[in-house]
């Protein structure tokens, strides 16, 4: 079989899925924007986080897009960009992401503002200068006493490895949320119960849930 190029690989199929779901007015918006991030960031990765459609670089959240019933939103996760798009007299203030609501192309920023936006978010990444929403929330998290690790029970080790899509999430995942899933399995009293939460939990992982995820993002 031929190799796959480097661009088919930072494409993610499930990015595809949720923008042809998404609503008719929806769907062009979102395909320009992940056009554009890719024009300007070959090296970008896709992934479904929280059940939205995120990019990565070099292991970092770049920025994150979503559709919803009457607009779709943009947000870039370095804090260091809002200086940079409040300059250019975009940044929504106390709207949901960066743009604001967005109902049509026409509410973007034009095609050159946006590819130098992606590529300057990534230069903060490259230069060090990035940073995560998530920066605080972690040295908290780093402070506390770290918890041993919790080996991966043996029937969720065999479905992570029959749903490959699972496998490679769960495997992304930091110890933290992996620990969420393994208590949640191995709490469960009744046989019947353990089966429900392992379908359940395959299932959430598969599409880039953590355990949590309703109350995150």
């Amino acid at each position: 079989m031929p190799a796959k190029s480097a661009q088919a690989e930072s494409f993610d199929p499930r990015i595809d899925v949720y923008i042809n779901k998404a609503n008719p007015f929806a769907r062009p918006i979102l395909s320009c924007l992940r056009e554009l991030v890719h024009k300007a960031i070959p090296d970008i990765t896709e992934t479904i986080k929280w059940s939205h459609a995120f990019f990565e670089y070099k292991g970092c959240i770049l920025a994150n897009m979503a559709a919803f019933k009457e607009h779709c939103s943009f947000g870039f996760w370095g804090q260091e960009m809002a200086a940079v798009l409040k300059k250019a007299g975009v940044l929504q203030d106390g709207a949901m992401g960066s743009l604001g609501k967005i109902t049509s192309i026409k509410d973007l920023p034009s095609k050159p503002d946006l590819l130098s936006f992606f590529k300057q978010a990534a230069a903060s990444i490259d230069n060090g200068q990035y940073i995560s929403p998530m920066a605080g929330r972690k040295r908290n998290t780093m402070a506390r006493a770290a918890k041993p690790t919790l080996e991966t029970p043996p029937d969720l080790a065999l479905a992570l490895k029959k749903n490959k899509a699972a496998g490679k999430v769960f495997t992304g995942f930091s110890p933290s949320c992996k620990r969420e899933y393994i208590e949640w399995l191995i709490e469960a009293k009744r046989p019947e119960t353990r089966e429900r939460r392992l379908a359940q939990a395959i299932e959430m992982i598969a599409e880039g849930k953590q355990r949590h995820w309703k109350y995150q993002g």
